[in-house]
């Protein structure tokens, strides 16, 4: 299974969330576990997307690290 890195966002109305790996794949929710849904959602949806119209499914090549 391909794992996307999604980066979720805090906001005055609940959170939003992208994956750097899927240009235009976006989202929002109310809480960060609804975000999270819709985001896997959204990831599917686009990927689908892709898919119909015949352009190549881009591989995950971000990752993420925490420093101080």
């Amino acid at each position: 299974m391909i794992e996307y890195l999604i980066v979720i966002e805090k906001t005055e109305t609940g959170y939003s969330a992208y994956s750097p790996d899927l240009p235009g794949c976006v989202s929002t929710g109310v809480t960060h576990e609804d975000v999270e849904q819709n985001m896997r959602e959204a990831i599917e949806f686009h990927i689908e997307g892709m898919k119909l119209e015949g352009f190549e499914i881009p591989q995950p090549t971000t990752s993420s690290a925490y420093v101080l």
